[in-house]
């Protein structure tokens, strides 16, 4: 039996749809931070971006989301060092420290409910950027305990 391609490819050696199939699904990524002027500090809200599905925990318009979003990151594995707020339970993240992926992420499990059930995931816990009259009011949703590792 050979390894899955997660295990024996570098990340910048997969193709698009390997790299793509890495995202686990926990929302994480799409929220609202603020950064810190004086301590250089990412703090993360409990607001989510507009185009954030937060029952599927996905964007709702994937392939788009920089005409509606200009400043959505797009991930690759030369950026992945500079983006220190990505969660540290991130597939992204934990492959490109060398460790493996959570037994929650679906290429382990085999289902992309895992990362919800084992409670990594936002799902039900976030509130859309839409909802909020100026954007400044995300601050009165931050959420420090999104800045740890969850769900190892």
């Amino acid at each position: 039996m050979t390894a899955p391609f997660w295990q024996t490819k570098r990340l910048e050696q997969m193709t698009r749809e390997e790299w793509e199939s890495l995202c686990d699904g926990c929302g994480l990524c799409c929220l609202v931070r603020f950064e810190d002027e004086d301590t250089g500090e990412v703090i993360p809200t409990r607001v989510h971006c507009k185009l954030f599905d937060p029952v599927r925990c996905t964007c709702s318009d994937y392939a788009n989301r920089k005409q509606y979003v200009p400043d959505c990151i797009k991930l690759t594995p030369w950026n992945i060092e500079a983006l220190e707020w990505m969660p540290k339970s991130c597939a992204y993240r934990r492959l490109h420290e060398g460790r493996p992926l959570a037994n929650w992420h679906h290429l382990v499990s085999g289902s992309r409910e895992t990362v919800h059930e084992a409670g990594v995931s936002v799902r039900g816990q976030t509130v859309s950027e839409l909802a909020l009259k100026d954007p400044e009011d995300a601050l009165d949703f931050e959420a420090p305990e999104w800045r740890d590792e969850r769900g190892r």
